[in-house]
């Protein structure tokens, strides 16, 4: 069988070739990008503003085991979450044991709501 560099299994030349000069498409790409946040493109922050955007609170012993973080990588990451004002927490102590309660801030689920809408609008140019 004989198999040209651009039809074997590897790489198959596109059905539409678009122009690399074309600005409509740059500046919606560009639009998309400029929409996502950088500190939300880490796995563990982004997966605890989503587990929290859909409850009022949740314990850090929770978040630990739906996200399957170690206690010091899950904490450094909602750190910086609480500094850039996308999380709340909340202190106490049940039965003797201190628990770390964790809630999504307005500021944390707008940044959220950005975020997943420039993820969206990559996906939606993306000719995959």
């Amino acid at each position: 069988m004989d198999v040209t560099p651009w039809t074997n299994e590897r790489f198959t030349m596109p059905s539409k070739m678009t122009d690399p000069n074309d600005q409509s498409r740059q500046s919606k790409d560009a639009a998309g990008l400029e929409r996502l946040d950088p500190l939300l493109q880490h796995r563990s922050r982004l997966g605890a503003c989503v587990l929290l955007s859909t409850v009022d609170v949740l314990s850090f012993s929770r978040l630990k085991e739906l996200l399957k973080e170690t206690d010091g990588n899950l904490g450094a990451q909602l750190r910086k979450l609480e500094e850039a004002g996308y999380v709340s927490v909340n202190k106490q102590f049940a039965d003797r044991k201190p628990v770390s309660w964790y809630g999504l801030t307005d500021a944390g689920r707008s940044a959220l709501k950005q975020h997943l809408a420039g993820m969206e609008a990559l996906i939606k140019v993306a000719e995959l």
